[in-house]
């Protein structure tokens, strides 16, 4: 995929010439009903012989739901802003009957799409709270920074937030001049957010707040509620706290602040339990963001079974290769009806360490189903070609794409990268990134971690005490305990973005008559804004960049090669965010 790209001073003059002609037009329709995307209907805890079938461009719902009948399909529900629906079918040639009827694009099986199965997505974890080993090694390692207040308004954690220091989120940075506004809300679409988390709840909308998912014991574990449905503000995996937390964390005398502490957060979740995403959850997920008059949506996750999907793979057979082709204009389809409502999205580049413009070989695709001990059974090896392959939403039109940056600068060893690729970079941590390249927690990003979690994996003991370097806890002046975990990864690098997205909304936008009370501006112009503001980053001399780390088990190297020039290029994209040159750019 390959994206248009503008200099830093095209893209701010630009802003500057629309904001100035602009009157108060909203980009929302207010006479969206916005009933396809939290319609419902009861079904069986399960995906099997569950589809979503993409109607064609201009297909009515009723159409399109008679022609899936035809097929042998049932709708359980459907979403005609989007256009598509979801299927309950027993007969096998269900598919290949959706995808030959009028009308109809074709069908997907209702899979699950995010962070991936037991051995994927011990894969994946291993990245962002790192390998039980290394967790280990950093125990005697770690040296926490001084708590000390660094300035006089900052929060009590400021000082181990070298995140914030990095892209001018501080209290004599952004925050001095635009925290942000209650009158722009942030959609969190992720595994669920904490909305009692202390650090959390005075920017959290439980009523605006919604969950898409019903939870399967079979891959969840047992549910914790009748019907499996979980309040909307839950997370039962921790990941999507953490990015709430990062994006909009308060100013509170409490812990941390994030990028725009005083924006609204909404929990849109879209992420089982155990880290999955199913399809039609996230399709409702970016519609529901839509219909709502969401400013921002953050999405650190990727779309699974394919780790990139792809057109016409000879490795895969022609029912994977329609699946594929629907999941990547299912997904596309949604984004452009969100951003045609106001929303920009913006989403993780993905912790491969590859370039995804050359991404080679793929080995884990198809990722689910997986078998009784959670390998995926048919997983198998596929070149990929990058002009006929996706990895989504990270190359999806329309998604702000974010890579990775660690306490130094340099691109994290994990994150993707890619010229055509990466629009702007943010930190996300780097265990490594140290004068001898062993593990530090600190070189990690610090959030709001669910003290329920932090039990539940032996992160705090009985007394409440962090057993772990890699957990922080403050207390409230009612004596509440407040945590907070290291993270590292594109998932966190994602929501820095979007905070600075936020705050350009909230200095920039303007009142939005589809949703009265809250503030509006073109995804177009906040896009140029975030990525003309952000500040360039040229590649390392030489290109070729050596990654050492060091650990009881020896040294392991890798590399990475950037190219391009100091305003765009495959590691920073068109720069790293800077939160105060994005709210003093007039």
């Amino acid at each position: 995929m390959r994206k248009i790209v503008l200099s830093s001073a095209v893209s701010v003059a630009l802003v500057a010439a629309t904001l100035a002609a602009t009157q108060t037009a909203s980009s929302a329709d207010p006479t969206s009903t916005g009933t396809g995307a939290v319609e419902r209907a009861s079904r069986a805890v399960t995906t099997t012989g569950e589809y979503v079938v993409l109607y064609e461009t201009g297909t009515a719902d009723d159409a399109a739901r008679a022609a899936i009948e035809a097929a042998g399909g049932t709708v359980l529900s459907s979403n005609p802003e989007v256009g598509y629906a979801l299927v309950r079918a027993e007969a096998g040639d269900f598919a290949e009957k959706a995808a030959a009827a009028a009308g109809l694009v074709g069908a997907a099986v209702n899979r699950e799409i995010g962070r991936a199965p037991d051995d994927v997505a011990d894969d994946a974890d291993a990245i962002e709270r790192l390998t039980a080993a290394e967790r280990a090694a950093a125990e005697a390692t770690a040296q926490l920074k001084s708590l000390q207040r660094k300035e006089p308004d900052a929060e009590p954690l400021a000082p181990l937030q070298w995140d914030m220091d990095a892209i001018d989120a501080t209290a004599e940075g952004s925050h001095a001049v635009q925290p942000g506004s209650r009158k722009v809300t942030v959609g969190v679409i992720d595994t669920g957010v904490d909305g009692s988390h202390p650090d959390i709840a005075p920017n959290f909308d439980a009523e605006a707040s919604r969950n898409f998912v019903t939870d399967i014991p079979e891959i969840d574990g047992e549910c914790e509620v009748e019907g499996c449905v979980d309040p909307a503000d839950v997370d039962g995996d921790g990941h999507g706290t953490h990015v709430a937390s990062t994006i909009a964390s308060p100013i509170n005398d409490l812990g941390i602040a994030g990028v725009a502490p005083n924006v609204t957060l909404v929990n849109i979740r879209a992420g089982q339990d155990s880290g999955y995403f199913f399809l039609q959850p996230t399709l409702d997920a970016l519609t529901y963001a839509a219909n709502t008059g969401v400013d921002v949506v953050n999405m650190s996750f990727y779309v699974d079974p394919w780790l990139y999907n792809c057109q016409a793979n000879p490795a895969d057979s022609p029912e994977e290769q329609a699946e594929q082709r629907v999941i990547v204009q299912s997904v596309q389809r949604a984004i452009d009806y969100a951003r045609s409502k106001g929303v920009l999205p913006v989403g993780a580049a993905g912790n491969e360490s590859t370039d995804l413009g050359a991404p080679g070989v793929d080995t884990s695709s198809p990722d689910y189903p997986v078998d009784a001990e959670g390998n995926p059974v048919d997983a198998r090896e596929r070149t990929i070609d990058n002009s006929t392959c996706l990895s989504v939403p990270a190359e999806s039109n329309g998604v702000v794409t974010v890579t990775s940056t660690g306490p130094s600068g340099r691109k994290a060893y994990y994150s993707n990268y890619g010229t055509e690729q990466a629009d702007v970079a943010a930190p996300g941590g780097d265990a490594y990134d140290t004068p001898d390249n062993r593990v530090d927690p600190t070189g990690l990003i610090l959030a709001a971690y669910p003290e329920d979690l932090a039990i539940a994996n032996g992160d705090v003991d009985e007394e409440g005490e962090p057993t772990t370097p890699f957990v922080v806890r403050q207390q409230t002046e009612d004596g509440e305990n407040a945590y907070y975990q290291y993270l590292q990864g594109t998932s966190m690098a994602a929501p820095h973005a979007a905070g600075v997205a936020a705050l350009i909304v909230s200095e920039y936008g303007q009142n939005d008559p589809a949703h009265p009370g809250t503030l509006t501006l073109d995804p177009a112009l906040t896009e140029a804004l975030l990525l003309g503001t952000a500040e360039d980053v040229a590649c390392p001399v030489p290109a070729e960049f050596t990654y050492r780390r060091v650990s009881a088990a020896g040294e392991s190297i890798s590399t990475a090669t950037c190219a391009g020039p100091a305003d765009v290029n495959g590691f920073y994209g068109q720069g790293l965010v800077n939160a105060l040159d994005a709210v003093t750019a007039f």
